[in-house]
């Protein structure tokens, strides 16, 4: 009995796994439908994106790079029609997602409010603490 468990129990762990593999492809096109490197690269810089570096992964060009305020950028893109998949950015510290978010606003675009009026608060003072 055990002669046979162990490799119906492989079998089984090889068969999963290669399944599982096969739906992380993200793009499915024929490649006699995709649209050149060049297209692709055409395609991101109209979206005010210097690319860096565009290669193929899992069926789609992964194309990463910066964009015109300089944060880095990766996107996946349909190959057959250049259609966004994902994208990734990495914003720099004070930079304003506006441009990838629609209606959001940037820091600047925040109002800035007064401090509230609180009796425990003084501008200008240290807090202090008092011991028991």
């Amino acid at each position: 009995m055990n002669r046979f468990l162990i490799p119906a129990t492989l079998a089984i762990a090889v068969l999963g796994s290669s399944a599982a593999l096969a739906d992380d492809d993200d793009c499915r096109s024929p490649m006699a439908q995709w649209q050149p490197r060049d297209t692709a690269i055409a395609h991101v810089g109209t979206l005010g994106i210097e690319v860096q570096r565009l290669k193929v992964d899992d069926g789609c060009y992964e194309i990463k790079g910066r964009d015109e305020d300089g944060n880095n950028v990766k996107l996946k893109l349909d190959p057959s029609n250049l259609a966004l998949i994902e994208l990734d950015v990495r914003f720099r510290p004070g930079a304003d997602p506006s441009r990838y978010l629609d209606g959001a606003r940037g820091t600047d675009a925040i109002p800035m409010q007064a401090p509230i009026d609180n009796p425990l608060i003084t501008p200008g003072s240290k807090p202090e603490v008092k011991k028991n």
